[in-house]
């Protein structure tokens, strides 16, 4: 199981991590990995991935876009729905799952986010997503899929678009 941690724009969410001690002594045992958009850390279990985030919070709510959990390879669900699953065991996670959301990225920047159809793949998406690097499948909560909050565009990013030339 890996934590995702969307870094806002022109933040470099692992040097902020690793320049303060408070953070460091959390992180001691994880490694987190810097990646395009944030950093990946590897847990053990969904638990000690709540735990680790709940570690981090301040850090989170002041540089942190989105915190997602990938509980299978490409696979990924929200702070929300996580706690739902682990503490109010209210959810089980299984396929197919009813509430889901597509994230596009371009150059390590959130472009958009979609709500998925019931019975669709991540693949039905790439028109809609067209310049996005790269896609993930995000799963949700109910009231999660309606509140997609804002979306950025390709222009807003300060980014041309990728193959295709398409921005929405």
């Amino acid at each position: 199981m890996n934590i995702l941690l969307i870094q806002r724009d022109e933040i470099d969410l692992h040097h902020i991590l690793y320049s303060s001690e408070t953070s460091r002594l959390a992180l001691r045992f994880y490694h987190p990995k810097k990646v395009s958009c944030g950093i990946l850390v590897s847990v053990a279990t969904l638990g000690s991935a709540l735990s680790l985030v709940s570690e981090l919070r301040w850090y989170i709510r002041r540089y942190v876009r989105e915190t997602i959990f990938e509980i299978e390879p490409g696979i990924f669900c929200t702070h929300d729905l996580a706690q739902e699953t682990y503490y109010e065991r209210s959810a089980v996670l299984a396929k197919p799952w009813a509430f889901r959301r597509i994230y596009g990225f371009f150059a390590a920047k959130p472009i958009r986010r979609l709500v998925m159809a019931a019975g669709s793949a991540a693949q039905d998406y790439a028109e809609n997503l067209a310049g996005a690097g790269r896609m993930i499948e995000v799963w949700c909560t109910e009231d999660e899929v309606e509140d997609i909050g804002d979306l950025i565009t390709l222009e807003e990013a300060g980014d041309e678009p990728g193959p295709g030339g398409r921005t929405e």
